[in-house]
């Protein structure tokens, strides 16, 4: 390619590209950490209508010898540790150090950044308590944490007076705070010289280049400018090659790692896979719908009578295609998921059929649960 020419790519290779890249495509890893280290982070989020996403999102790259107790261990011995609700490897924390110090961001600030800003440090006397407390008693609930604000929280949604919940989420982007571990869906919190590993911040600059770089590696294939989502800041322009995809308006990044390969074209081997509605080959809505086509939102927050496939409807990929959605419940005491509807997209071929039939099998038995369908 000459400098300055895009990479002129097919909707197929693009697609393949964004299936390589999630590890989605026949070669299966084989190990936890690794997978994590390449997608970059897993979301924390404890939804349990089939399984937590995390499990979800291993299960299918790992397949049926993914254990969730092997996540457990990662994060018990500290090789995964959490970060503003994601799990990410405790060697990247380094990355993200230098906007730690930082914080509330780069000038010029945000109006809501000052915002946020000027609300610690009118809290200043409960953020040092929290200090304190946390040198002395080690992990703590939130709950548990006495609530010295002077300024209360003011929010128009479920956040408004959880001052403690918010102050200690400002300390955990200032790097003052980690989670040490959680309860259920309660986090215990501790010193952050305690949970991270104490690596060497790397340079503002230069960690927002690597993190740009590991975010277009995970994705393939993204837009510019484009974040998944609101906090997030490290757009892939300054990283990977300029490419266009056929039929598709603009111009596109693709890591040149996946353009060498022959699997582009005939030699690619796919597999099927029943995605989380959360998991990052679909999480960006608008490259879900230009690159694969593809018609979906999670709805489970609306009601029930406006939802199409389900409160929980999971993605169906089947080799470079997302081809339809699977809305399925765990019912653990009884024994069973119980599947109750899945919805193709197009024209299903008998083969389909049978490969999506049995991946909704090796669900089942990943998670001990006969497979019955409701209807």
């Amino acid at each position: 390619m000459a400098s300055g020419t895009a990479h002129e790519l097919t909707p197929r290779q693009a697609r393949r590209i964004a299936v390589r890249a999630q590890l989605l495509s026949a070669g299966r890893p084989t190990d936890v950490l690794d997978v994590v280290r390449h997608l970059g982070f897993l979301q924390v989020d404890l939804t349990r209508v089939v399984a937590e996403h995390g499990d979800l999102v291993l299960w299918t790259r790992l397949g049926g010898s993914y254990d969730p107790e092997d996540l457990e261990e990662l994060v018990g011995d500290g090789a995964l540790v959490e970060h503003k609700a994601h799990l990410v490897p405790s060697e990247d924390i380094a990355l993200f150090a230098a906007d730690m110090a930082l914080w509330p961001g780069e000038p010029p600030l945000k109006e809501w950044q000052e915002d946020v800003r000027d609300w610690v440090a009118a809290n200043d006397g409960c953020r040092r308590d929290v200090l304190a407390l946390l040198r002395a008693e080690g992990p703590t609930a939130a709950r548990d944490i006495p609530d010295t604000c002077d300024v209360p929280w003011r929010s128009s949604g479920w956040t408004n007076d959880k001052n403690v919940m918010k102050l200690l989420e400002c300390m955990e982007s200032r790097g003052e705070v980690a989670v040490a571990s959680r309860e259920g869906r309660e986090r215990r919190w501790d010193l952050a010289e305690r949970i991270h590993p104490g690596d060497a911040p790397v340079p503002v600059a230069e960690a927002h280049l690597q993190l740009a770089a590991r975010r277009l590696r995970a994705l393939g294939i993204a837009r510019p400018r484009a974040l998944e989502a609101w906090e997030e800041k490290h757009d892939v322009r300054g990283v990977g090659e300029a490419a266009r995809i056929e039929g598709v308006r603009g111009v596109w990044r693709v890591d040149p790692a996946y353009l060498d390969d022959a699997s582009l074209d005939d030699d690619f081997e796919g597999r099927t896979a029943i995605l989380s509605p959360l998991d990052r080959l679909i999480f960006d809505r608008k490259r879900m719908e230009d690159v694969f086509g593809f018609d979906y939102q999670l709805e489970m927050y609306k009601p029930v009578a406006k939802r199409q496939w389900g409160y929980w409807a999971m993605p169906v990929l089947d080799g470079d295609e997302l081809v339809g959605k699977v809305d399925a419940t765990a019912d653990r005491e009884g024994g069973m998921l119980i599947v109750d509807a899945v919805h193709e997209d197009g024209d299903w071929s008998a083969a389909r059929r049978r490969r999506v039939d049995a991946e909704l099998g090796a669900l089942g038995e990943w998670l001990g649960l006969e497979v019955v369908r409701s209807s």
